[in-house]
């Protein structure tokens, strides 16, 4: 279950996080989570490269060891990056001590392979005990979400997700989308006419500061 647009409440309760950014100028902030891709993310890079958009990639770290090529394609055209664990754990199901391992493997990994040392966190699923963030956050932004497309769900359509996120999206949106296999049906559809529609609207796309 979730929801296209994360609820004010929820950014009240965890002030911590990053969900969006306060702001009256018409940008938004791209994230895509989940890569790097062979060809999903080269596709992403082109697609962003035709608009002059910058965006934030939030990097497997197993991923990163098996595609480095990639992961420097990300850096070397200008965008963010930042952590996403080393296997994609689900923070409300991982004891602290494997959680924190597999966080710092990601990071090792970001490290050794693309030489940046990544400062932004995105918990995969969304989901990071009040123990896990405490130990993350003295190094990392904890980065969450103001907009989420869907394009990771089989239940839905591209157009439901492109829907989902132009419905959705105002000034200073912090908007996630995937650059994986699972999100490819949906975010090939999705991507190219929300960088049109945005553009049209006036809107500059800008990734993380970090």
């Amino acid at each position: 279950m979730y929801l296209p647009k994360i609820p004010k409440l929820l950014h009240a309760f965890y002030p911590d996080y990053r969900w969006r950014f306060d702001t009256d100028e018409k940008v938004v902030y791209l994230t895509f989570d989940d890569g790097p891709t062979p060809e999903i993310t080269d596709w992403v890079l082109g697609q962003l490269a035709e608009y002059g958009a910058k965006a934030t990639f939030f990097l497997i770290g197993k991923n990163v060891e098996t595609y480095p090529l990639i992961a420097h394609r990300v850096i070397d055209s200008g965008h963010a990056i930042g952590n996403h664990t080393y296997s994609h754990r689900n923070g409300w199901r991982t004891d602290i001590r494997t959680y924190l391992k597999d966080f710092l493997k990601g990071q090792q990994a970001i490290r050794e392979y693309t030489g940046l040392e990544a400062t932004l966190f995105r918990p995969p699923y969304g989901k990071l005990t009040a123990a896990q963030a405490r130990r993350i956050m003295p190094t990392h932004e904890v980065v969450m979400m103001d907009v989420m497309a869907g394009d990771f769900d089989p239940d839905i359509d591209g157009e439901t997700a492109l829907h989902n996120a132009l419905d959705n999206i105002s000034p200073g949106a912090i908007v996630v989308l995937h650059d994986s296999v699972k999100a490819w049906e949906r975010l090939q559809y999705a991507l190219p006419r929300l960088l049109e529609a945005l553009a049209l609207d006036g809107y500059r796309f800008e990734a993380l500061p970090s």
